[in-house]
């Protein structure tokens, strides 16, 4: 006699911090739970090579060390890994039930933890992709430190690039922000901050066409978009913030995303339909740290657990 698919209490799509926490904190509960992700576990928190303020590893910790140590972790308890990418998340209705297609298998779900991340906006540059790691950066609070008394350059003119500026004079030198119009997209009181630091210099009507170096960044090409003039700017790292967008294409319901794909939740990591959680990036919340996103992955494990008993 044939079967339908194997019901999960919860099922955690993405295996980054705030996944791997979530499904710690759902098994522990001794729900029914699956791990899903296409990669190795660890998510984005694989692309910096080091952490240096994460909690109990003094003296900082290899990304992929900590990685291994949450998965041996959460292995230690009754759940289910598995690395197939999930191509589709469906409502079924009464249940409530929640259908993940993977490419191999469906499986059905009484809660669903998202935990996909999101995904920055390349640098449309050459050598951007070849350098990146390697002195290109998304992230001034992973790898500021690494750049203690350098030259920056900072990518972009909204929010994220102008606060990720100031916040990278604390280490650095000096910091070339290139912005390709003549004025910041920044909130004015954030504006202020940049135009007030000594260390903070505007390149304005420009763009990065080129990322040069040996083994590393060296330097960068800045092209003036109005007199297509070329300019060889000294640095030694280039941090991005060109956008980013949600990891949440594969949802096909009715969820509350932001007009960049980011999940819109309440504080307590509940989206608009019922029995969803998000945490972590995917949220697009303005701080993309592992450890916030751990926070979250217990949060919502919790609530998934509260709301199993009270459906």
């Amino acid at each position: 006699m044939a079967t339908g698919p194997e019901l999960y209490d919860v099922a955690i799509i993405g295996g980054g911090p705030g996944g791997i926490t979530a499904g710690l904190y759902a098994a522990r509960g001794e729900m029914k739970c699956i791990l899903m992700d296409k990669g190795a576990l660890g998510g984005t928190m694989l692309l910096a090579s080091r952490y240096d303020n994460f909690p109990g590893y003094p003296g900082g910790v290899q990304t992929f060390e900590l990685a291994q140590a949450m998965e041996d972790h959460l292995r230690e308890y009754k759940i289910e890994i598995n690395l197939e990418n999930v191509t589709a998340l469906k409502y079924l209705g009464d249940g409530p039930l929640f259908e993940i297609v993977g490419e191999s298998a469906n499986y059905h779900a009484k809660t669903v933890v998202i935990a996909t991340g999101g995904t920055p906006r390349p640098l449309p540059a050459e050598g951007a992709e070849k350098f990146f790691g390697r002195g290109v950066s998304t992230c001034a609070v992973c790898d500021g430190a690494f750049f203690k008394g350098k030259k920056v350059a900072v990518v972009g003119g909204g929010d994220s690039a102008v606060e990720e500026a100031v916040y990278l004079t604390r280490y650095v030198d000096s910091v070339s922000v290139i912005h390709r119009r003549d004025e910041l997209r920044a909130k004015p009181e954030i504006q202020k901050r940049a135009f007030e630091n000594s260390k903070v210099e505007i390149i304005w009507d420009s763009v990065v066409v080129e990322v040069k170096g040996d083994d590393k960044v060296s330097g960068i090409v800045v092209k003036n978009v109005k007199t297509d003039e070329l300019t060889d700017v000294e640095v030694d790292g280039v941090f991005v913030y060109v956008g980013n967008t949600g990891n949440t294409e594969f949802i096909e319901l009715e969820i509350d995303k932001d007009e960049f794909g980011y999940i819109r939740t309440d504080r307590m990591g509940a989206s608009n339909i019922p029995g969803l959680f998000a945490v972590g990036d995917v949220r697009g919340e303005p701080f993309k740290q592992a450890i916030i996103a751990c926070g979250q992955g217990c949060q919502a494990a919790l609530m998934a657990g509260k709301y199993i008993i009270e459906i």
